[in-house]
């Protein structure tokens, strides 16, 4: 036993000194880290602190923006909201002209220069993307389909964004419910609005639910005459340049307007057939031009319809907003081809037709100023 515990001794007293050199030489090398963190530095400033997340430890989103610099050009893109809340009442101002700032301006701004977007809703969606970049096209542009910072020195606002609509005695007085019914739609006076938001989210080429949101305390139940809306402004004049040819392009669902020189004058969304063999495709011409037109129901377009299957002859219905051809009817060289408005003007490029191509009434009474008999319609794949 005692020769094992001196041969043990001398085994651990080296490890042991070895240890306690070790443990003195990290406490001093900490030491002088922590002097060398700690002491005063003459040249640099210290380091902005950013205030960690509670959640995940990293910079919070708000602190980093905060300490970010403020950009010298507007944003590239603008994030379209979900539900377009009302704008900032800064339009009293007069500060015109200036870049737009919101999809909700650009959408106005668009529609007044002829370029539609749909109904105004403030979200930057596929038709609002492809009326900026036919806008682009047609102000010599890079074609990019986003607010950037060329287009936005180019795409100004000229004028308050938003105007008042006041209702009147006969808009109330010529509004009447739509039958469900062809039979019944035949047998109406005239297919009007049927709701004063309707009326009023045509003539302001907006959505209802827009429309809705920039006058939270109206009752739309009840409105009564001298009832003071608030309203997108578009100003909507005859283009300038003459029409030369009507270009429609059916992957894209798109209807444009060009003139001799071959500019870009008018962009619409639009709908087609809901079947390929119902496409024309090559070109056509315009053959007649008719506003606020009847529409001459043939049930054997409509073999879905169990009522058209039960007629069995045609019927005439009367002009108005909701007919099923709107307030316009461009006629083509195809029988029973045309373009036409539409009482549905949310679902134009998003729902196909029996066959004619569909716009929003708004475009459809646009393009009644352009067309002419003879004009030549070009359909593209």
């Amino acid at each position: 036993m005692r020769s094992r515990r001196p041969q043990r001794l001398r085994r651990t007293r080296p490890r042991s000194r070895v240890s306690r050199w070790l443990v003195v030489a990290a406490v001093v090398a900490g030491a002088a880290l922590l002097a060398s963190r700690f002491a005063p530095r003459a040249t640099n400033p210290p380091p902005t602190p950013v205030q960690p997340s509670p959640a995940s430890g990293a910079p919070a989103a708000a602190e980093t923006a905060k300490a970010a610099p403020l950009p010298s050009s507007p944003p590239v893109v603008f994030a379209p909201p979900l539900i377009p809340a009302p704008p900032p009442e800064d339009e009293a101002a007069g500060v015109f002209p200036r870049p737009v700032r919101s999809w909700l301006e650009a959408q106005i701004e668009l529609s007044r220069r002829f370029f539609s977007c749909g109904p105004i809703d403030g979200i930057g969606g596929a038709q609002t993307g492809a009326a900026l970049r036919a806008f682009q096209e047609s102000a010599g542009l890079p074609v990019t389909g986003q607010l950037d910072t060329a287009t936005l020195a180019v795409l100004q606002v000229t004028a308050p964004l938003h105007t008042t609509y006041i209702v009147t005695e006969e808009d109330l007085a010529g509004l009447q419910p739509v039958s469900p019914t062809w039979l019944g739609k035949s047998q109406q006076t005239a297919l009007a609005h049927e709701t004063i938001l309707e009326l009023v989210a045509e003539r302001s080429h907006a959505h209802p639910k827009y429309v809705v949101s920039l006058n939270p305390g109206v009752d739309w139940e009840r409105v009564p005459p001298g009832t003071v809306l608030r309203v997108p402004a578009i100003r909507r004049t005859r283009p300038d340049p003459p029409a030369a040819h009507v270009h429609i392009r059916l992957a894209e669902r798109v209807l444009q307007v060009r003139d001799h020189a071959g500019g870009l004058i008018a962009h619409f969304p639009v709908s087609i057939a809901r079947h390929v063999d119902k496409r024309p495709v090559g070109e056509l011409r315009v053959t007649v031009v008719a506003p606020n037109p009847n529409y001459t129901f043939n049930p054997e377009v409509f073999p879905e319809s169990a009522e058209a299957r039960e007629l069995g002859r045609k019927l005439i219905l009367p002009p108005g907003p909701n007919n099923p051809v709107g307030v316009a009817w461009i006629g083509l060289n195809l029988p029973g081809y045309g373009i036409h408005g539409t009482p549905h003007p949310e679902q134009v490029g998003r729902t196909e037709s029996h066959g004619c191509f569909r716009l929003a009434n708004w475009d459809a009474r646009t393009l009644l100023q352009l067309a002419w008999a003879g004009l030549p319609v070009f359909v593209d794949p």
